[in-house]
């Protein structure tokens, strides 16, 4: 049995993916700050009988991510899906005339050298397995840079590029990189963009290994 490793696990989309990877068979790794937090999602998920468990790190602490990529391998199974969606914070979203090159640092390490760090976790399982699938999801600011959220634009857009190198360099090697774009709000009542819709679309990507990039909705003009 392989593992779903969910780095950003919450209530939301975290919890939705969770559940859908999770009844397709794969135990669940719940990767966030908030310990307490997992262990609801976690029994939340056993009584769908979901094999979930917690483990605790923080995105910006690379050791952190790569001790709890490697315990989950070992406890629960090699990690064959990885999904990378955690939610920044809001002190990242300043305007881009009010940033400095210092309110850059913690968006890049975010954005960029955690889901480095978190695929060189996971990668040499996935080549072990022969199979294996990396989720990115950003917000359309990835794609489209928004003047007043600059450090967000900045780091999705480098996760972005990071996301793509990937894609090609994996090909190969039966290693599928996908990116979802969310242009707007995740909402329960969103057709396209409620936690469960979401979720069936990662799995369509996970399962269909086509192109790079899918939009959850179209792009707003």
């Amino acid at each position: 049995m392989t593992t779903f490793a969910l780095v950003g696990a919450g209530p939301g989309l975290g919890l939705a993916a969770a559940r859908r990877f999770g009844a397709a068979g794969h135990r669940v790794a719940l990767i966030s700050r908030d310990a307490r937090h997992q262990e609801e999602l976690a029994a939340e998920l056993a009584r769908e009988n979901i094999h979930a468990r917690g483990f605790p790190a923080d995105a910006l602490d690379p050791a952190s991510l790569t001790a709890a990529l490697h315990e989950a391998s070992g406890t629960l199974g090699p990690v064959e899906i990885l999904q990378f969606s955690p939610a920044p914070r809001g002190d990242f979203m300043k305007p881009v005339l009010d940033t400095t090159a210092t309110d850059l640092d913690d968006p890049l390490a975010f954005s960029v050298k955690a889901p480095v760090t978190c695929v060189n976790a996971v990668l040499p399982g996935m080549r072990e397995l022969g199979r294996g699938t990396l989720l990115f999801v950003n917000s359309h600011s990835a794609v489209r840079p928004r003047p007043d959220r600059a450090g967000t634009s900045i780091a999705f857009a480098a996760e972005s590029a990071y996301a793509t190198m990937l894609h090609h360099a994996l090909a190969g090697e039966n290693v599928h990189v996908a990116q979802l774009i969310v242009p707007g709000a995740i909402r329960p009542d969103a057709e396209h963009s409620s936690p469960e819709a979401l979720a069936e679309r990662l799995y369509a990507m996970h399962t269909g290994r086509g192109a790079f990039r899918h939009y959850a909705e179209p792009m707003p003009a």
